[in-house]
């Protein structure tokens, strides 16, 4: 059974409004190189957020994503994948829908988000310059997103 994407994550988005965490496969490569999609899960919960946190926000009505928080200006958020060199989305705070705070890895392994580790190498990939991450993104699209 095929189940849409706009469904799937509106019931992943009830469960965690709940309080429940949900374990979801991520698809795309659009959060390369911390979340390899068909590859990694996410654990999602309901938490605060802040700039640097990737989050599952709802873009457009049925449309999410699962892209890191650039900024936030009251109550606008600027949205945009690791693995994107251009190109952000836009919601509003109440259009987030749940915060990744673990990435799992098959096998098992689980990275914490939430660690000043992680959060300095997201900001130390993100300062890298442009055609630095280009590279390194093509060579990555090419070797683990096939």
């Amino acid at each position: 059974m095929i189940v849409p994407n706009s469904v799937l994550l509106a019931e992943v988005s009830a469960l965690v409004k709940e309080g429940n965490q949900v374990q979801l496969l991520t698809k795309g490569c659009s959060m390369l190189p911390f979340i390899v999609g068909d590859r990694d899960s996410v654990l999602l919960r309901n938490e605060s957020v802040s700039v640097g946190d990737a989050v599952l926000a709802e873009i457009a009505p049925g449309q999410y994503v699962l892209h890191r928080i650039l900024r936030i200006a009251g109550e606008k958020v600027e949205l945009k994948g690791d693995g994107n060199l251009r190109g952000t989305e836009h919601c509003l705070s109440s259009d987030i829908k749940a915060k990744a705070t673990r990435v799992i890895r098959p096998g098992g392994k689980e990275i914490d988000c939430t660690t000043a580790g992680y959060a300095r190498r997201v900001r130390f990939w993100n300062s890298l310059p442009y055609i630095v991450r280009r590279v390194w993104l093509a060579i990555l699209r090419r070797t683990v997103c096939r």
